[in-house]
């Protein structure tokens, strides 16, 4: 139910700002379909029936990824984004995509628990395995549930602008919009659950300013414990060592901020990297290619001939 009512909510709302969005819902039989939670959702019309559409976004679905598509299906996404402009999925949805064809050759991704079961299944995709989301003109998939919202802000921003985009978001009450490289499994976000109320604070402040000194020293300053206590508390609390969560918490941060059109100098310096070089080293034995390659493959932008500027 997420995948569809959050992007739909992103639309709707931003039509008070200025958007004109109109969506409708499509099934293969154009017959009302139940939600993993239960609800019904109203379909309006078949895929033969919905005319030609700008844009087509293909929810994910419990249990999508384990059994056959029916050829209805297959044959009803084919139908529907065969001459528009944008096509999107939220988490398993990119299965379908990539069973229709659509995604041979391209970045893209899903739910993390689907990476490898995905990248199994379509060897010919490109697939980015923990990302929010994924643009490979005209395509971009998202990951799970919730992450269908970022997308649809991603959308809003490309079609009018940064301002509705943000006016939607203080609407929703949402925090904040999140690129599409941000990680999936945020390590902060993976330790918030720490009842140690001393650690939480710190772990609270390393989010907050990356930059700032947290060497074994400092945080056990911080902390009033003892290097060999700190260390302790903090592999009870994160599965890792104090360094090791330094280390991702910045990385992430690194992510965010070159995503949001920073310079890797810049980058480095606001994320306690230091050095360019530094970000550079640490990044591509992190996440597996250098800060350039990680923005080409996330968000890559073709010329009119298809291929990527220089």
């Amino acid at each position: 139910m997420m995948d569809i009512a959050g992007p739909a909510d992103v639309f709707h709302h931003a039509n008070a700002f200025g958007a004109d969005y109109k969506t409708v819902m499509v099934s293969a039989d154009g017959q009302a379909k139940r939600a993993a939670n239960g609800h019904y959702l109203m379909v309006e019309t078949t895929a033969g029936r919905a005319g030609a559409l700008d844009t087509v976004l293909v929810p994910g679905a419990y249990g999508m990824v384990a059994k056959p598509f029916e050829q209805e299906l297959v044959d009803a996404v084919s139908h529907l984004t065969n001459d528009a402009r944008r096509i999107a999925s939220v988490c398993t949805g990119a299965f379908l995509l990539a069973h229709a064809g659509l995604l041979n050759y391209r970045n893209a991704t899903t739910h993390w628990t689907q990476v490898e079961r995905f990248t199994k299944s379509f060897p010919l995709v490109n697939v980015v395995p923990d990302a929010l989301f994924v643009q490979d003109d005209p395509i971009i998939t998202s990951a799970g549930i919730s992450s269908g919202v970022d997308l649809a802000l991603f959308m809003v921003e490309d079609d009018y602008g940064p301002d509705v985009a943000r006016a939607v978001v203080r609407q929703m009450v949402i925090f904040n919009q999140r690129p599409g490289g941000q990680s999936q499994r945020s390590v902060a976000v993976g330790a918030s659950s720490s009842r140690d109320h001393v650690l939480r604070k710190l772990l609270d402040q390393i989010t907050a300013e990356p930059a700032a000194d947290y060497s074994i020293d400092a945080m056990a300053a911080m902390t009033n414990l003892s290097a060999s206590s700190l260390t302790r508390r903090f592999q009870e609390a994160t599965g890792t060592s104090p360094a090791r969560y330094v280390e991702k918490v910045r990385i992430e941060a690194a992510q965010a901020m070159l995503q949001r059109g920073a310079t890797v100098a810049a980058t480095a310096a606001a994320t306690g990297f230091g050095s360019a070089e530094t970000l550079r080293r640490v990044f591509t034995q992190k996440v597996g290619m250098s800060p350039s390659l990680y923005l080409e493959r996330l968000m890559p932008r073709h010329d009119g001939a298809g291929h990527l500027p220089a």
